[in-house]
């Protein structure tokens, strides 16, 4: 049984291992071949070291050379593109297409050519340049940059390879990334493609590194430690709030992204109109991926009435007659079981589902469950348990004044959605309601549901805490995700010729937008 080696410092080496863990196939519920160690502290350091290295050789190169390693990276990840969906199948149970092979992927090489254009544009460094009192400031590289990736999207999200890995590459930063012990193999074979990447275009050994595992106290003194520049990281609640209260300590930055339950408003007027089409919308979005989207429709707020009534009994129908997926893993299968008890011990009444193991492999039947609100709000923190999963809660509301007190306690989210009727029946209740979600998330919706989120420059996915841990930022949306992984540094009065290009008086590609005395443009300093 192979024991795969860490990417250190441009180097694939044996870890110095505290213990040696398996990726298991969801769908079988084996074990898969190989074996990834556990890194002591050892790993961790070198890794930090080198990552140093890395950083200040990477702060003299151009943005355009960093542009070529993400771009020549993404043409490596096409070349791999079979090796990757074999195995990201084999240790999520993610259907290969169109899943993995047609959505995920070609999303992944989208936004790292994104990146690399923002990279070599620089307009991301939001160059500011005030003539008259000779101050001119931008953001510049941060430093190292440890990356956590989740379990739930092992190419867009993966630590050397999603969105927070592109993010922090095309600032100038070099990566440690901390694999997602869910699917090991798969962030293997990115790192290799990274790696001849790194070797293809010349850029410093370290600027890519990978560890698979630490201990819960090595990966706090991780983030903690004054090499690190800053931290990325996508998980759960809890092990993300350990690392945020090392990295705090210390003062390092952390960007979280951890739970969230993207409540959806229904009002009566929509649900008039048209009926048949948002029971339909409302499954395909809650049992997507088994649930398993961090912008699943965990809570849905709904009047009281015969429609609604209608509506649960429509959906639960709709659950019972779709197919049951495979849950990522076993922790993911026994974490939504207890969800679902919290959920049910708070008041809320099971309306279908709730079965462990009723698909193939580790899995749950399809569930929905219902609370009134006056239930809801006696007990609104135990009813907005995260049920990460293919699990949804209906909240029923008496009237207006309940469903806008039902709002106001809910906590932070990445997204919130309200459906109303196309003629404007629901305007009135719309204006009564949307201000209270649009405080409690990142990304507001209107008639459709939050499942997809666009790597376009607009996009918000963050949102209030517990969503992320700072509402500020944004993980997807270039260049805004870019500026959590920069340090905004100001020259006053420094000499013309020893500030950065794109500070100088001649614009430094002629793209690049900067504001010169309160006007964005393009041109160069008159």
């Amino acid at each position: 049984m192979a024991v795969q080696p860490i990417l250190i410092n441009g180097e694939w080496k044996k870890a110095d291992a505290v213990r040696h863990f398996q990726a298991e196939n969801p769908a079988t519920k084996k074990p898969l071949s190989d074996e990834y160690p556990v890194s002591s502290w050892k790993d961790c350091d070198e890794a930090l070291d080198a990552a140093v290295v890395a950083a200040e050789e990477l702060r003299s190169l151009s943005g355009a050379k960093i542009a070529s390693f993400l771009e020549r990276y993404a043409e490596r990840i096409e070349a791999r593109a079979d090796d990757l969906v074999e195995m990201g199948n084999a240790e999520t149970g993610l259907a290969k297409s169109p899943r993995l092979a047609d959505a995920e992927l070609p999303r992944t090489t989208n936004q790292l050519r994104q990146a690399a254009e923002s990279a070599r544009n620089e307009s991301w460094r939001v160059a500011t340049i005030d003539t008259k009192a000779g101050i001119r400031s931008a953001y510049g590289s941060l430093g190292p940059v440890c990356v956590f990736g989740p379990n739930n999207f092992p190419f867009a999200f993966g630590s050397i390879s999603g969105g927070d890995f592109a993010a922090a590459i095309a600032a100038g930063n070099p990566v440690i990334a901390k694999a997602n012990s869910s699917h090991p193999g798969t962030t293997r074979i990115f790192a290799e493609e990274a790696m001849k990447a790194v070797e293809d275009t010349g850029l410093p050994k370290a600027t890519v590194q990978l560890i698979y595992r630490t201990g819960h106290a090595d990966g706090e003194k991780l983030v903690a430690d004054p090499r690190n520049g800053a931290t990325g990281y996508t998980g759960s609640r809890g092990a993300g709030l350990k690392l945020k209260e090392a990295a705090d300590k210390a003062g390092n930055p952390i960007y979280l992204e951890l739970s969230s339950i993207n409540p959806v408003a229904i009002l009566p007027g929509a649900l008039e109109e048209r009926f048949d089409e948002i029971v339909e919308e409302f499954k395909g979005s809650c049992l997507l991926g088994a649930g398993q989207f961090c912008t699943n429709p965990g809570l849905v707020i709904l009047m009281k009435g015969g429609k609604t009534d209608a509506f649960i009994d429509a959906v639960a129908k709709k659950f019972d007659d779709a197919p049951v997926h495979t849950l990522l893993s076993k922790g993911v299968q026994e974490g939504l079981a207890d969800s679902l008890k919290i959920l049910k011990d708070a008041g809320a009444e099971l309306i279908t589902g709730g079965k462990s193991g009723a698909g193939e492999g580790y899995s749950q039947s399809n569930t929905l469950l219902s609370v009134s609100g006056s239930k809801f709000l006696a007990k609104p923190e135990e009813l907005q348990s995260e049920a990460f999963g293919n699990t949804s809660l209906v909240v029923v509301a008496d009237d207006t004044n309940q469903a806008r007190d039902i709002l106001r306690v809910l906590e932070g989210n990445l997204t919130a959605c309200i459906y109303s009727h196309t003629g404007g029946d629901d305007d009135k209740l719309y204006d009564t309601l949307a201000p209270y979600l649009r405080q409690n998330a990142g990304r507001l919706l209107n008639d459709k549901m939050p499942t997809g989120v666009a790597v376009s420059p607009a996009m918000n996915h963050g949102g209030p805490y517990p969503a992320t841990g700072h509402p500020g930022f944004t993980a997807v949306g270039i260049p805004a995700s870019i500026i959590r992984f920069g340090m905004l540094q100001s020259f006053d009065n420094v000499r013309p010729h020893r500030l950065p290009s794109y500070l100088q008086d001649k614009n430094p590609n002629g793209e690049m937008w900067r504001l010169i005395d309160l006007e964005w443009t393009t041109s160069d300093v008159k």
